[in-house]
């Protein structure tokens, strides 16, 4: 079987522009070899939730997973059993009702504080001083890490991404990432030896080791800075292209309509445990399945005209934004808490919000979807 589509597809079509092309894929080749990605592409709603869904066949426990090479395992590295017990115990501190009573306080007062630092200029770009310090504060804060302020948070974790991109490509990891990697398992250590129960480490302690907290406190950086700053920035610039302010019971459709046209991460990767069929492609043990979440959620057997916005949408929660399975993102209520209370501080903080019209801000980004930057100005 061939597929002339997917093997027209480059890296490049992905990183800036890729709905047309995932559109024609979806269409005819629901289930694409691309050279490019030297691994499968799966974009149709129905297929992605099956992927997502059956780890036993589609799994993330292969030596090839970047993240582990330089982590170790983790709740986003294993499956089964072993992803049970790393995952649940960093559970209940992410529930409705500790999200509500220990995070959207200190959400609103965090973003209230930096609408302050900024809002006399008349302008500034959203994304590097209000959405990425927003999500490096409130994972700082969830961490709990002993004497470790934000910034530092924030530098380690730039240094472990460059290391993960570096084996990504092929080589291997760096020295600042490694440095970075060691003084985070210091700073854990000293946190699980402080007892701090406002700390989310501190919990999952009682069921896990040392060891196995480091790498699970490096996957919630993962987790929480680039992809909640992303759905910030897409989520404001979604609106103000279109509706503006919306009104209080308007902005949670707003936030997962966001979310659904353009997903702050766009694609997920998996490893076929076996020979499989799928959507007419013969998969073979051990090959690349890349779900294109940005391409299943404008599938139009599930979303009627999905390329428009439309928080009024009846079935928006059926987005794979936070993906599905039993990798379902630990932190979605704490990320749509930080989406609405960041919005309702720049739109009552900022009258007259707008676009700044010479910046440009198109999504761009493979991986994690977002305007690089979003320059706006009010009154």
């Amino acid at each position: 079987m061939t597929f002339p589509i997917g093997g027209r597809v480059t890296l490049d079509d992905l990183d800036t522009d890729p709905h047309p092309h995932l559109t024609r894929l979806r269409a005819a080749e629901p289930v694409s070899w691309l050279p490019a990605l030297n691994g499968w592409l799966v974009t149709r709603h129905d297929l992605a939730v099956r992927v997502m869904r059956d780890a036993a066949t589609f799994t993330v426990d292969d030596p090839r997973f970047s993240t582990a090479r330089v982590l170790g395992p983790s709740m986003l590295s294993l499956d089964g059993t072993a992803h049970t017990r790393h995952r649940e115990p960093f559970v209940p501190p992410f529930r409705p009702a500790p999200v509500r009573d220990r995070f959207a306080g200190f959400v609103s007062t965090c973003a209230d504080d930096l609408v302050s630092g900024f809002a006399p200029a008349g302008a500034v770009e959203l994304r590097s001083a209000f959405a990425g310090p927003l999500a490096v504060a409130v994972v700082a804060d969830a961490l709990g890490l002993a004497g470790v302020d934000a910034a530092t948070v924030l530098s380690w974790y730039a240094a472990i991404v460059d290391s993960v991109s570096s084996v990504t490509a092929g080589g291997a990891p760096t020295t600042a990432g490694s440095a970075a990697f060691g003084s985070l398992r210091s700073a854990v250590a000293r946190t699980l030896e402080s007892g701090d129960p406002h700390s989310v480490l501190v919990a999952a302690a009682d069921g896990l080791t040392e060891d196995e907290v480091v790498p699970n406190a490096a996957v919630l950086l993962f987790g929480g800075i680039d992809t909640t700053a992303g759905m910030i920035t897409n989520l404001v610039r979604h609106l103000l292209l279109g509706p503006g302010r919306p009104a209080p019971a308007e902005l949670p459709g707003a936030i997962e309509e966001s979310m659904r046209l353009e997903p702050s991460a766009a694609v997920i990767d998996r490893y076929a445990a076996r020979d499989v069929s799928l959507g007419g492609a013969q998969i073979q043990a051990c090959d690349l399945v890349t779900v294109s979440i940005a391409g299943a959620n404008r599938d139009p057997a599930v979303f009627a005209d999905p390329d428009r916005f439309d928080p009024g949408r009846p079935n928006l929660r059926q987005h794979l934004a936070f993906a599905q399975g039993p990798h379902f993102c630990l932190g979605a209520r704490l990320a749509r808490t930080e989406a609405e209370i960041a919005v309702r501080a720049l739109f009552e903080r900022l009258p007259g919000l707008r676009l700044d019209p010479a910046h440009p801000h198109e999504p761009r980004g493979l991986v994690f979807r977002r305007p690089p930057e979003l320059h706006v100005r009010w009154d």
